[in-house]
């Protein structure tokens, strides 16, 4: 286990890694030239397309597909994600129209970018949303800025996450388009591309113009600087940089000692000033301080209103009458209910104003003119009770007061359950420690010294000391010493990892016993801590289509109520005037008119549409958190949409239902070689594959050679990676064959009975079979076994328990795939499948109606974790596997399929529970707000009330999605017995 977890740092690379694998496919092992048909003399060349049109994976991998059906193409990768398709061809056989043209037949636009410029992306906080039709308007604000090729709004964290051109748009012109909208913006951070890092720099001290042009040209000759950009106000700079070059401690070190030593100093800023914490904590205080001063208002208003009038004594002294019909109550409410509606209530007359000028309406409009029809009319009785000797008249300076006080009480209590739905975002990015301790050595690598230093100062290739209960402050790997790390804070995993010499460590995971020298691979934005908080932040910011059902029902939701509230008015003022209804129905303190105004304002205060906003964004934000924190990373509401609905599982076989670490367990020579000539020879083909059967053949001979050894194997000539069969090579003069027995019969090679009887036996036991031919005769037969996982049948027989179809893909032999589906339970196989033929197998069971979820952790499993409608990707997989995945198990463990799947489940429960709250409120209160059962019970809603009641509707639909953080993982899963895993060699 401690070697697979200590594979998880490539879990990371959930942006960058498709890119870095092409890299490797067009300078690897090998070369192009090596495994490419013989027909291909010329070099490949690489081309990047820009592709417009792609919404989900389905499409990125219609693309791929399209694009590798055409000749001459070595290989392609298409990126949904940024819009992109990255393609190693033959030029004599194929050239970039003919790609460009194909993309453009199944649908979509293409263009060749001919000089790469790296995109950015920026999170920008937004102040002043209310519901999804704030969330949308800012959307679309943003979206029609030229430069910005996407943007996502999230009201439930009121953040933005939007990818642009920099060269067309920048972050200061995107929030000024925000703020044009009519809202508050905050950049939070801003993101480069894959290889260039950006860190910004507070500059404190005594300096001048001069001086800061000094320090941006030192700045700007540093080796591995790109771009240096001084903020006007000179004391921010901010520096584009390769983070494999240089780092923030060398641009600090040189800004002091470069002018005025001593007189200016050099720190870390933090963009956008404070963390989503400070601001919700902030809000939280600041609608707090709002309701009590409106309840110091309010309550006396609501006293002299509905209880004093029942007290003898107090009532006569608030029915004086001081000026005509004018009474001390009616002025005691007046003076009292006006600071509560201008001052108080001043933020829903801005955001009124705000939504009405972009031409749009929000909760803020039901507030306002709700609160303002009732005040308006009781200020008019007043100064009709004021000038008039004979005027009656009733006053509502409660209502509009007490709705006031209501609805920020409600925003009080929203925003505090709100900010416990990102408490997984919190816990996460604390775990990074503030400080760290770095080694100084010298030439022969002894340590000389070392010093403590910010966290956030560490670079690339620093060697940094982590003591026993101090946390790992940077992802990178051990080169001394040896101890245990819990990692499960991270990866899920709950048992120490043993950690010695070579071993790889995750930043923020903490080392419990030894101590630990560790070299930094990672850091800033490319370690795992880092990424996976991206990751998570990008889910919670991506709606899942359900959402769609509130974004279309909120375009319309406010004019249809403020038009159903103006009828409501106008039905019930009607049918008073025309006596419809007996007068005994009217209160004796009220006239038609009023009692018709009361459930007008009660029919507009009621309606609730940030309950609906709420409904999706606040469940899938939980329940990612809740799956991040159980290892599982769960890559937005769109892959939690459709994991609920899977009905059909399809498992690659080797690292996936297998330990992925196979073993060598039988050797039979066949002629009279000894077995150290033998493996010396087989040993020295194998080391150019890449493949996993290979790797253990070359482990295995190791055994063979002398310790003193260093493991150089002999040159191999003319090698030949052949898909799906082998490879070939000269060694020594000898053409050495390696592979399956299709390879043998495919160049003449006889396969003896007892060799057959040997494949056989090995297929049976659920092993693969390798023969080895030397100058066209076989020579020998090597078993390689990969052991199952140790949960893995009970992890397929609890699927089937939750109705879900297992099948087993798989490019080994039919027996071996039969032997190991039997072993584990699975009844249906495909094997002897090519990576393109796992896409297409997946692409026939959803013809048949499945929804089909891919598990996979190789190269060769992305076209079909592309193609499944879920691909699930095991942490310690390869990079381009994770990045084709929607979801990324971390732990690599089975158990963790059967918890994606019934996470999903259960956060798609809520938000259905959600919904029904959200659309059943405002269904079933708007009536009784407008006075359905008034003629039948004579119960009326007071306007105060359907206040609270509205109020009510968002709290509770946020504590409805917090529940999920009480999620527990099935039953079934903690009473598996871990079996211990053996090999035997023979």
């Amino acid at each position: 286990m401690g070697t697979l977890l200590g594979d998880l740092s490539m879990v990371t690379k959930l942006t960058s890694m498709w890119k870095e694998r092409l890299s490797e496919w067009s300078v690897g092992s090998g070369s192009l030239r090596e495994t490419a048909p013989q027909e291909y003399e010329e070099a490949a060349s690489m081309a990047v397309f820009r592709i417009v049109g792609m919404t989900c994976s389905a499409c990125a991998g219609s693309v791929e597909r399209a694009i590798k059906r055409l000749p001459g193409i070595h290989e392609a990768v298409v990126d949904a994600l940024n819009n992109r398709a990255q393609i190693l061809f033959y030029p004599g056989v194929v050239n970039e129209e003919k790609i460009r043209e194909t993309i453009e037949d199944i649908g979509f636009e293409a263009s060749l970018i001919e000089n790469e410029r790296t995109n950015q992306a920026c999170r920008i906080r937004i102040n002043g949303m209310t519901c999804t039709s704030c969330s949308s308007t800012v959307e679309r604000a943003l979206e029609s800025v030229n430069g910005v090729e996407r943007a996502h709004v999230a009201l439930a964290i009121e953040e933005a996450e939007i990818h642009y051109d920099p060269s067309l748009v920048s972050s200061e012109k995107l929030l000024e388009a925000i703020e044009n909208a009519g809202f508050e913006a905050i950049l939070i951070s801003t993101r480069t591309g894959e290889d260039v890092s950006k860190i910004s720099l507070k500059i404190d001290g005594e300096f001048t113009d001069e001086s800061i042009t000094i320090i941006e040209r030192s700045l700007q000759a540093i080796h591995g600087v790109q771009k240096v950009e001084i903020n006007p106000g000179n004391d921010k700079i901010s520096v584009l940089y390769n983070p494999d070059v240089t780092g923030p401690r060398n641009f600090i070190r040189v800004i002091e000692s470069t002018v005025f030593a001593g007189h200016i100093k050099a720190t870390i800023f933090t963009e956008g000033g404070v963390g989503r914490d400070s601001q919700n904590q902030g809000e939280i205080k600041q609608y707090y301080k709002s309701f009590l001063w409106s309840l110091v208002f309010t309550a006396p208003v609501f006293l002299t209103a509905m209880v004093f009038m029942y007290i003898p004594g107090v009532k006569n002294m608030l029915m004086f009458k001081v000026v005509n019909m004018l009474n001390v109550g009616e002025i005691i409410r007046w003076v009292l209910a006006t600071p509560v509606q201008f001052f108080i209530g001043w933020r829903f007359y801005i955001g009124s104003y705000k939504a009405l000028r972009r031409g749009s309406a929000n909760m803020d409009v039901l507030v306002a003119l709700g609160t303002n029809a009732a005040y308006f009319y009781s200020l008019y009785t007043v100064l009709r009770a004021a000038t008039s000797p004979d005027f009656m008249g009733v006053d509502f300076f409660e209502t509009s007061a007490m709705l006031i006080s209501f609805i920020i009480l409600g925003k009080y209590l929203e925003v505090l359950a709100r900010g416990k739905t990102s408490e997984a975002i919190a816990k996460l990015m604390n775990l990074a420690p503030e400080t760290a301790m770095l080694l100084n050595l010298d030439n022969e690598g002894h340590v000389t010294g070392e010093e403590e230093i910010d966290g956030r100062l560490i670079q690339k290739n620093d060697i940094i000391k982590i003591i026993p209960g101090a946390k790992v402050a940077s992802d990178g790997y051990v080169i001394w010493g040896q101890s245990h790390v819990n990692e499960s804070m991270i990866t899920g995993e709950a048992r120490p990892v043993a950690k010695r010499k070579g071993d790889t460590v995750i930043g923020g995971t903490l080392n419990e016993n030894g101590v630990l020298h560790v070299k930094v691979t990672r850091v800033g934005s490319e370690s795992a801590l880092a990424q996976i908080v991206g990751l998570v932040e990008s889910a919670q910011l991506a709606k899942a289509p359900v959402q769609k059902l509130a974004d279309q029902i909120s375009k319309f939701f406010v004019p249809l109520v403020i038009f159903v509230s103006l009828s409501t008015w106008l039905a019930w003022f009607i049918a008073g005037k025309l006596h419809w209804y007996p007068e005994s129905w009217i209160p004796s303190s009220m006239v038609s008119f009023e009692l018709a105004l009361q459930f007008g304002i009660s029919v507009m205060v009621i309606a609730c549409p940030c309950a609906l906003g709420l409904a999706t964004p606040t469940a899938v934000m939980v329940g990612t958190g809740v799956g991040a924190s159980q290892g599982v990373l769960i890559k937005g509401g769109l892959a939690l949409e459709r994991a609920h609905k899977v009905t059909c599982i399809v498992f690659d076989k080797t690292g996936t239902l297998t330990m992925g670490k196979p073993v060598v367990v039988k050797t039979k020579i066949l002629n009279s070689m000894v077995i150290g000539d033998f493996y010396e020879i087989v040993a020295a083909t194998e080391v150019n594959s890449e493949h996993p059967l290979a790797k253990a053949i070359v482990e295995y001979a190791k055994i063979f050679k002398d310790e003193q050894e260093n493991h150089a194997w002999p040159e191999a000539r003319d090698f030949v990676s052949i898909t799906g069969k082998g490879v070939k090579a000269t060694v020594r003069g000898i053409k050495v064959m390696v592979g399956n027995k299709k390879l043998m019969c495919d160049h003449g090679v006889s396969i003896p009975d007892d060799a057959q009887e040997l494949l056989a036996e090995a297929e049976e036991m659920a092993q693969t079979g390798i023969l080895v031919s030397i100058n066209g005769e076989l020579a020998g037969f090597v078993a390689v076994s990969d052991p199952l996982k140790p949960i893995a049948r009970e992890a397929i027989s609890i699927l089937k328990s939750m109705n879900i179809v297992s099948i087993m893909v798989t490019g080994d032999n039919w027996g071996t795939a039969n032997s190991i589906a039997r072993e584990v339970g699975i009844d249906s196989v495909f094997a002897e499948a090519k990576p393109e033929q796992k896409a297409e197998n997946v692409k026939e069971l959803q013809a048949m109606g499945h929804v089909v979820a891919m598990v996979g952790d190789g190269i060769n499993d992305s076209p079909a974790l592309v193609a499944a409608d879920v691909g699930m990707a095991i942490g310690a997989g390869t990079d381009i596997a994770i990045e084709a995945a929607d979801i990324v198990l971390m732990k690599s463990n089975l158990e963790d399929v059967i918890t994606a799947i019934d996470l999903s489940r259960k956060t798609f429960s809520r938000i259905r529970l959600n919904y029904v709250w959200a659309l059943g409120y405002n269904l079933m209160g708007i009536p009784i707000a407008a006075g359905v059962l008034f003629p039948y019970t004579r119960f009326r809603l007071p306007p105060w009330i359907a206040g609270a009641a509205m109020a009510a509707s968002s709290v509770s639909v946020v504590c409805c999605s917090l529940l999920l953080k009480n999620y527990k993982r099935p039953k079934k899963l903690d009473n598996l017995e871990i079996r211990e895993i053996q090999v035997e060699r023979v």
